[in-house]
């Protein structure tokens, strides 16, 4: 298959690639730049960070860009400082905002209202949201399924999802497939259904350009024949994990951290999900929570993000 190029707004036109935003700091300037670098969609979880730390990961991943590529950043709807992120993005001139975890019609109109050339791409998992979205004025959409890894926003296949949301979009605004999304036959499958391309966590947790601790990486692989659970998150949202100590007792209602972050528009404050993910980020695997995609086990290595890429394109080739 020839991998066509995407248009998103009136930007460039990109491999159909996006790199997923993955909080908290596991997203940063150094992976999106080096996604962005192999003219790709490389993306800044912005949730967590502050107004300052968020530009400062956009000048780092433009530099490494080298102007090649698109940069965003990724924003979670049910984060407390949502709309002053999306703020701060506007005013960094950031390529797209991808904003999930929740919808919010105050998003769309902010950056309807800044006559930016910043594209909107919400992340849905219904046919419903998509076309709300649209209404909206979304430039693209990402389609997420119970597959993907972090937050998850429905119990069902992306693939049924995406069959409905194609229906509903009928081609006016590209369409990106989420959620168990690893090689290149994968991004094949989803083209030839109709999307345009797909956006990818998983696979990028594993590139030596993403900002994880390297405990976090080889816990993918020390548990790689594991599957993920499931858990409620405080966000009230159930979330998709490797299996830990930290979750068992999450699961069974043990863990006592309180949160005081006050991060969440709405939280249930039965542990603290910023603490949980940052331990994990530095290190402490199993005393934090460590996302990951539903087929996590099949990746065997950690690999520069330019191979990664190349290896897409390849198999897509041969598709």
């Amino acid at each position: 298959m020839e991998l066509k190029l995407v248009k998103i707004k009136n930007h460039k036109k990109v491999l159909p690639i996006i790199q997923g935003g993955m909080a908290i700091r596991i997203s940063t300037g150094n992976l999106a730049g080096a996604v962005a670098a192999e003219n790709a969609i490389g993306l800044i979880a912005a949730s967590g960070m502050s107004m300052d730390e968020v530009v400062e990961e956009v000048e780092i991943a433009r530099e490494k860009s080298q102007g090649n590529g698109l940069v965003g950043v990724n924003i979670m709807v049910a984060a407390t400082e949502c709309l002053d992120l999306v703020r701060t993005s506007l005013e960094a001139a950031v390529d797209l905002i991808v904003v999930g975890a929740g919808f919010s019609k105050d998003v769309f109109k902010i950056i309807k209202e800044s006559n930016s050339k910043t594209a909107v791409v919400p992340v849905v998992s219904s046919a419903k949201a998509a076309r709300l979205s649209y209404k909206l004025g979304a430039d693209a959409i990402v389609v997420e399924g119970t597959e993907a890894g972090g937050h998850l926003g429905t119990d069902r296949p992306m693939k049924e999802i995406l069959q409905e949301v194609l229906v509903e979009i009928d081609g006016r605004i590209p369409v990106f497939a989420a959620g168990g999304v690893l090689y290149g036959k994968d991004i094949c499958e989803v083209i030839n259904m109709g999307a345009k391309g797909v956006q990818m966590g998983t696979r990028f947790v594993m590139s030596e350009e993403c900002n994880a601790d390297i405990k976090f990486k080889e816990m993918y692989l020390r548990y790689g024949e594991t599957e993920t659970v499931k858990f409620l998150s405080p966000a009230g949202y159930p979330g998709r994990a490797v299996p830990n100590k930290y979750i068992d007792r999450v699961n069974a209602g043990e863990i006592t951290d309180r949160c005081t972050h006050l991060c969440l528009k709405s939280c249930s404050r039965k542990f603290c999900i910023i603490e949980s993910l940052i331990r994990a980020q530095q290190g402490d695997v199993e005393n934090g929570i460590v996302f990951a995609g539903k087929r996590f086990n099949e990746i065997k290595d950690i690999l520069p993000v330019k191979t990664i890429i190349n290896n897409l394109v390849t198999e897509i080739a041969e598709c």
